[in-house]
């Protein structure tokens, strides 16, 4: 029987950041973290391709819940206790300096994940946190003899005054909670990519139009941005973030839907007076050679051919049909989804913990007193561009300051 202050399932960012805060601001504390792996932080060291996307640079805390479709409500009070300026202020005094790149995310300097999984390991050591590998746990009870937690791995049994859960998407864990009367909501992917089989897309893998509105049809689910078109369909932050808020939505249609894309950002009738204008201006060349709005010249052949036109068609011979076909694909083009990918190895999820079950003032179960989640294991995701680490690094570190007073 191994017996601690403060034990901590998961060595990831949560869990090691919830150690970590325990420990230094409590250093009587025997706090010990128990990983179920040969090494902790694996999600750290390949995030953001293996630079670590530590936050985002949004510093109002009711404009960075919006881009939580899962737990927006919840994270204000939070967000106003530990945000951004804090998580770039807490790496800074341990030798971590953090940029900003120009669409908000935020690496290290160094651009390394290693840069932040050593800053974790150093501060673990340094502050006496017992890090404890290859511990599968296998049960969870709660103990009312001692008011405290009894959790079984292969090898051993360890007891706790206080537990803290940070497993982040783990379905074995999550039974375990479950078995302790907690409610799960059924987890789906939350960040992916779209498969698209369409002509339009065909043979032009790398193409980035850098400003379109995708609506979802049949659905209120909407979104703008940078579009990326892949050798299977599409990408690039406009798609993710409809896949983060429509995760659920698309789990029901078994990720097969329609979506409609205005390429330039400008109405059906508006691009119409614009075609008809070029057509007078440019009336002697061709359409095919004559890319218009900006866009990627592959992108527009292809919507040009898509258009019921040949490559040699000149804009003096346009008809009104093919005109009206053109603004067509420009501004309402409608294409299938047909399934998903993975993005990157950036797999997160949608579901876990009611987020009714909790305190978001001390991130504390409403079921057991003593008992705590940060990150994942909860049912709060984001979207892309460092938001799920915000979101560990803040509810461990409240749940720090809860258990270490």
């Amino acid at each position: 029987m191994i017996e601690k202050d403060v034990i901590i399932i998961g060595g990831g960012a949560a869990g090691f950041f919830a150690a970590i805060n325990i420990a230094e601001q409590n250093p009587e504390l025997k706090v010990a973290i128990l990983e179920k792996g040969k090494e902790g932080l694996q999600k750290v060291k390949i995030s953001g391709g293996g630079r670590c996307n530590v936050t985002h640079a949004e510093f109002i805390p009711q404009e960075l819940v919006q881009n939580y479709p899962r737990g927006e409500k919840e994270l204000l009070g939070p967000f106003h206790q530990f945000m951004t300026g804090d998580t770039i202020d807490w790496f800074e005094k341990r030798g971590v300096a953090l940029k900003i790149e120009d669409d908000g995310r935020m690496f290290p300097v160094s651009n390394s994940s290693q840069t932040i999984v050593d800053c974790f390991l150093n501060e673990a050591k340094r502050h006496k946190v017992d890090v404890l590998y290859n511990q599968n746990v296998s049960q969870i009870a709660s103990k009312t003899q001692f008011e405290g937690f009894e959790i079984q791995t292969k090898d051993d049994t360890y007891r706790c005054k206080k537990l803290v859960i940070a497993t982040g998407s783990n379905p074995k864990i999550w039974n375990l909670l479950e078995g302790l009367g907690h409610t799960i909501l059924q987890p789906v992917p939350s960040l992916f990519t779209f498969d698209i089989n369409d002509e339009r897309i065909k043979d032009i893998p790398g193409v980035v139009a850098q400003n379109v509105e995708i609506k979802v049809l049949e659905t209120n689910l909407y979104s703008e941005g940078p579009l990326l078109i892949t050798h299977v369909g599409m990408s690039a932050p406009a798609i993710l973030k409809l896949s983060a808020f429509g995760a659920i939505e698309f789990a029901k249609r078994n990720y097969k839907f329609e979506i409609e894309i205005n390429f330039i950002k400008q109405t059906f009738e508006d691009c119409l007076d614009i075609l008809k204008a070029l057509k007078h201006d440019l009336a002697k060349k061709t359409v095919f050679k004559s890319t218009q709005f900006d866009l990627p010249k592959r992108l527009w052949q292809k919507l040009v051919v898509a258009s019921s036109m040949h490559e040699e068609t000149r804009w003096a011979d346009l008809n009104k049909q093919q005109l009206e076909n053109l603004a067509s694909q420009l501004t309402q083009a409608i294409f299938k989804v047909e399934g998903k990918s993975t993005f990157k190895d950036e797999f997160v999820t949608a579901g876990g913990i009611d987020l009714k079950e909790i305190n978001f003032k001390t991130f504390e179960s409403k079921l057991y007193k003593n008992l705590y989640f940060a990150g994942e294991v909860l049912n709060i995701d984001a979207i892309t561009g460092g938001f799920n680490f915000q979101n560990a690094w803040t509810g461990a570190y409240i749940v720090a300051k809860s258990i270490s007073k």
